[in-house]
């Protein structure tokens, strides 16, 4: 399991969809046919290799990202499954971070869903390259056809099928391989580990012609030397055509479509001949880019063992037996165990006491990682998820990740005082883990208030506290996680003036403060003298206004989308403190957004409902009556697809009430959409049970 393979061998590949689409179930039969595993783990019996975690095993899904490795054809695979519900999307976009390619699952019934383009624009933005695997074909109503079209129309992809299905839904055969023209199906005794070849059926000879032309035609765009072949009427070798789609799928000009039944073991082996033959290896991609953490000045490291150590971290995990895990993928240089490393984002040296290759939760011990693979380290104190670790001599940070905000809210406290302590050093360790779980102490209750990215991520959160950590906690009602914003300019004026024990402390500071455009966040300026406040001050004076936009002036919710111009001040060339001029900026800030018109802003979600047909009525009324705007209605089959943006607060509990309206027969997906003005009716309401009917911002 250990050995070495050259880099051109190796492909860091993940697992990714909408929620069950099949991922975990093609990720065992890869380990099955691979001989990593001796055994099919089942994703419904709860028995799945890479769903190690109780509440996995309990629920059916993926929560959190597994590594693995295995091998195919002397070639190295290093898989990572990732989750399919939105709760935890934050599991794959850490993941796709790191990744050289991808396969992307598609339900052959559902198609293109909504976590499935959630998912593809985040491998968009990292560019990386893909294949889809269309599965389910066993499943009533599997179109392969027009799952490939929705590819193309919904996600903007240019699909090129290199496999046709052989029959669909209780017909499904095996597949048909357009690039050697064979008949391709699978042995059930030998539980799909033989494959029987035979020529093209006569009644799918002109579909698989057709097919096939398209396919060269595709290829041919990529390669002169095949397209000179192909125009000269010579018959093309497969490896020729091979070697024009790997160039068209690196460059993420084309997604090779195949196709399948995980479940019933049909299509795997193909799939794994197509991740060697198309997907790139670490050195095929270009180098990725990071800074000289003081000069700032570009810094490139290629993919090479002998080049200095430059290391990602892309995910902290809690291990009951090695204690904290940090994951990472290696872009240049060997890391090897018992030595130290910088990380160069927190400037601390780092220890490697271990280096580990994952197995999910199972590890084996390794002495050395190099350049293009990925592994999990045990030892380091201050790594955190987006830290870069390299060696001291020859520093390097790569570009941070962004991660989504959370939007949902719960009040936690501990049963006892014997249990304060211990909850307060566990949630610090879950948010280590997790960038999209925060926790905080509320100003005006002091209750602890936990928030994350939806019912489901919270659940999950409290539940690993109860039996995982053996914390006994009261838990509070789930909080939609309100933020604020001004609607108009304004400005803000404080002056911080004391005498403590003979030194004074002085600091004025002006403010101008603007509406900023949705999803920026704060944009601080400074347009004063060095006259009026020095610039070693105006460090101080951004910090003393971040810090009060953790609060905003309504409801105490953090205050977003907001621009702040230092405007104008004063400082004492005595008396003036860093202190002095952090508090007269919050002051200051207070100032500006109660005389800003301030409004509250609540998380939208962006809703799909599977329903049928004869419930369609009863579905609407209900979304209707939520606040929703419905932007629009298609077929699918034999049900129907409502697409709709729904308020958060108004989709608490929807579970049940559709079950309850649809006899237990739809379903929905939910995913966060953007933030907008709360109604003034309601914003009202929501300030009263905080402060009282006649409470107004300044009071």
């Amino acid at each position: 399991m250990s050995k070495q393979v050259k880099i051109s061998s190796v492909r860091n590949i993940g697992i990714a969809a909408h929620i069950d689409a099949g991922k975990t179930t093609l990720t065992e039969r890869i380990l099955y046919y691979s001989g990593i595993t001796h055994r099919m783990g089942e994703v419904h019996d709860g028995t799945a290799q890479m769903d190690w975690m109780t509440q996995e095993q309990e629920r059916g899904i993926t929560i959190t990202s597994a590594a693995t490795t295995c091998f195919w054809r002397d070639f190295q695979i290093n898989i990572i499954d990732t989750p399919g519900h939105v709760d935890f999307t934050v599991e794959v976009e850490r993941c796709l971070r790191v990744l050289d390619g991808a396969v992307a699952v598609f339900c052959a019934v559902g198609g293109v869903e909504p976590q499935t383009e959630t998912v593809w624009r985040q491998a968009d933005r990292y560019q990386v390259p893909r294949l889809a695997f269309v599965n389910k074909m066993d499943r009533i109503g599997a179109d392969f056809d027009r799952c490939v079209s929705m590819i193309e129309g919904r996600l903007g992809a240019n699909p090129v099928p290199l496999q046709l299905p052989w029959g669909s839904e209780d017909n499904f055969r095996g597949i048909i391989d357009l690039i050697r023209m064979k008949a391709v199906s699978w042995n059930e005794d030998t539980l799909g580990a033989t494959m029987n070849e035979e020529d093209v059926p006569g009644e799918m000879m002109e579909q698989a012609l057709h097919a096939r032309e398209i396919l060269i035609e595709s290829a041919c765009e990529y390669d002169d030397d095949l397209t000179e072949e192909f125009l000269e009427g010579h018959d093309l070798e497969p490896s020729h055509i091979i070697r024009a789609l790997r160039k068209g799928t690196i460059d993420n000009r084309i997604v090779p479509v195949f196709c399948g039944s995980a479940l019933k073991n049909k299509g795997v082996q193909l799939l794994l001949d197509g991740v060697v033959d198309l997907l790139p290896a670490p050195d095929d991609i270009p180098p990725l880019a990071g800074k000289h953490p003081e000069t700032l000045k570009d810094e490139i490291r290629t993919a090479d063992r002998n080049e200095p150590l430059a290391a990602l971290a892309f995910k902290i995990q809690s291990d009951a037996f090695a204690g904290q895990l940090t994951y990472f993928r290696v872009y240049s240089g060997t890391m090897y165990a018992g030595k130290s490393v910088m990380n160069a984002s927190k400037d601390r040296r780092e220890r490697i006491s271990r280096i580990l290759r994952m197995h999910a939760n199972k590890r084996e011990e390794i002495k050395e990682i190099t350049a293009g693979n990925i592994g999990a380290a045990v030892g380091l104190r201050y790594t955190s998820t987006g830290d870069t670790l390299c060696i001291e001599k020859k520093p390097i940070i790569y570009e941070p990740m962004e991660f989504p905000e959370p939007v949902v809210s719960i009040a936690i406290e501990p049963k006892s005082r014997a249990e304060e302590e211990k909850l307060g050093s566990t949630l610090k360790r879950l948010m280590n883990e997790d960038p999209t779980f925060s926790v905080k102490i509320s100003e005006d209750t002091g209750q602890t208030v936990i928030t994350g990215m939806g019912e489901l991520h919270l659940e999950i959160i409290v539940d690993r506290l109860q039996r995982e950590f053996n914390i006994k906690a009261n838990i509070g009602k789930p909080q939609v996680a309100y933020k604020e914003t001004i609607t108009k300019r304004a400005t803000g004026e404080a002056k911080y003036i004391k005498q403590i024990g003979g030194r004074g402390h002085y600091a004025h500071v002006v403010f101008d403060v603007e509406p900023a455009g949705r999803g920026t966040g704060l944009v601080f300026e400074s347009n004063v003298t060095e006259e009026k406040i020095p610039q070693i001050y105006i460090s101080a004076v951004e910090e003393g206004v971040r810090g009060g936009l953790e609060s905003g002036v309504l409801g105490g919710y953090p205050v977003a989308d907001v621009k702040v111009i230092l405007s104008g001040g004063s400082y004492n060339e005595v008396d003036s403190s860093e202190i002095a001029f952090k508090i007269a900026a919050s002051l200051g800030l207070k100032e500006g957004l109660e005389k800003g018109e301030p409004v509250l802003l609540e998380p939208l979600m962006s809703v799909e409902v599977v329903v049928p047909e004869e419930f369609m009525g009863d579905v609407i009324g209900d979304l209707n009556s939520r606040r929703s705007k419905i932007n629009g209605m298609h077929p699918r089959g034999e049900v129907q697809i409502v697409d709709a943006v729904v308020p958060l607060r108004d989709v608490f509990g929807y579970a049940t009430v559709l079950r309850s309206l649809t006899q237990g027969r739809a379903s929905y997906t939910m995913q966060f959409s953007h933030f907008d003005r709360v109604p003034q009716q309601i914003a009202k309401e929501l300030v009263a049970r905080l402060w009282g009917e006649d409470y107004a911002p300044g009071e």
